[in-house]
């Protein structure tokens, strides 16, 4: 190996720690020819998982080592640079508030940004879900560990870095979005009963700042039926909810309140939260 290709491993090698990937666009930013890249993997300093995607291998690693979406995530985030979090139900579930995650399955994961194109084609324990962050527009309220510096001299180790993700309070309008294609009345129902510690500065700030008349008002609905004691603090005055009746199910029942057609069993009167924060 020439000098300056093998300088070139060397600098792959110190950032790239060893289960982390990278792909072509990270390559040739760091001065890395395709034909560098080929000779690194062949001779057994990277491997090929995808077309234009690489990872470095763990010395000693069986294959659900390599299947981990956590490792993918964290190499795209922090290594790659790519603009995205992890949010919706995969945030709240992640915190530990959603207990309806299937299990002996893979998981859907949902990301919302600039997720690289690879990203969903890997081979690993999880369906990834892009979405685009419209929801909210450029406004990064909500997004936690958007700052973390993996460099920094107070850097915990690779392994331990955090996932750029969405606080509870943002995850849950993300979740609220996904209705009701993706995600049911009846988990989200469950879920706003177990969420008695959610902030209701941030809730009004995300409120503000939704895009989605169909989010704010369901966000209403069922914050009511449970009314925890943060509803309390939340200033609805701020809250532009619009105009005009909003059908998300057929045959279901209008609810003037919020102007939206429900299924018949969430269209009922508010129920006491059974939670230690009610």
């Amino acid at each position: 190996m020439s000098g300056p290709n093998r300088n070139r491993l060397k600098y792959v090698l110190e950032q790239v720690p060893p289960g982390f990937l990278v792909d072509s666009r990270w390559l040739a930013a760091s001065d890395v020819a395709k034909s560098s890249a080929h000779d690194y993997h062949r001779e057994g300093w990277l491997e090929r998982v995808a077309r234009g995607v690489y990872r470095r291998p763990y010395p000693h690693a069986d294959a659900q080592d390599n299947r981990d979406w956590k490792m993918a995530v964290l190499s795209a985030q922090w290594i790659m640079g790519y603009d995205f979090h992890v949010g919706g139900m995969s945030a709240l579930t992640l915190e530990g508030h959603n207990h309806y995650l299937g299990l002996g399955r893979s998981a859907s994961v949902y990301i919302y940004g600039d997720v690289p194109t690879w990203l969903p084609k890997l081979k690993v324990d999880a369906h990834f879900l892009p979405r685009r962050r419209q929801l909210f527009g450029s406004e990064a309220v909500g997004i936690d560990d958007r700052d973390f510096d993996p460099t920094a001299d107070n850097a915990p180790s690779p392994w331990n870095w955090p996932l750029r993700r969405s606080s509870p309070e943002r995850a849950l309008f993300e979740a609220l979005n996904e209705l009701p294609d993706q995600e049911s009345f009846h988990k989200m129902d469950m879920l706003f009963q177990g969420l008695p510690t959610l902030r209701p500065g941030r809730l009004t700030n995300l409120l503000k700042a939704c895009k989605s008349v169909k989010v704010k008002r369901l966000f209403f609905l069922f914050a009511d039926r449970h009314p925890h004691r943060w509803l309390a603090h939340v200033d609805r005055t701020q809250v532009d909810l619009g105009r005009g009746p909003r059908s998300l199910v057929e045959g279901g029942r209008y609810v003037a309140a919020y102007q939206l057609v429900v299924p018949e069993e969430f269209a009922g009167q508010r129920q006491e939260s059974t939670s230690d924060g009610a």
